[in-house]
């Protein structure tokens, strides 16, 4: 398995609206495929991300669902801030 990115734009398309973004970094966790698991500041909106750009979204609360195709996407490095410290993963 080649290695992942840090971080990830994903890309929420919706018809008749402008597309939504949203930037996850690298956690240390990975999912069901045994991809890394990628999450937002604030760990509501996390995905496991293949190293071939498959996302697969990851519910983090009751009631979660997506119903619009996301688009994951390396970000272009002037678009990158610098990174977080990690945070303790949640029991």
């Amino acid at each position: 398995m080649k290695s992942s990115p840090e971080t990830y734009e994903l890309v929420f398309q919706a018809p008749a609206v402008e597309d939504d973004v949203v930037v996850v970094r690298r956690t240390e966790r990975t999912g069901a495929g045994g991809y890394p698991v990628y999450q937002d500041d604030t760990g509501i909106v996390r995905a496991e991300i293949s190293d071939r750009g498959e996302v697969r979204m990851l519910a983090s609360g009751g009631h979660q669902t997506y119903h619009f195709p996301v688009v994951a996407r390396v970000p272009a490095p002037d678009r990158v801030g610098p990174p977080e410290a990690p945070r303790p993963a949640a029991a």
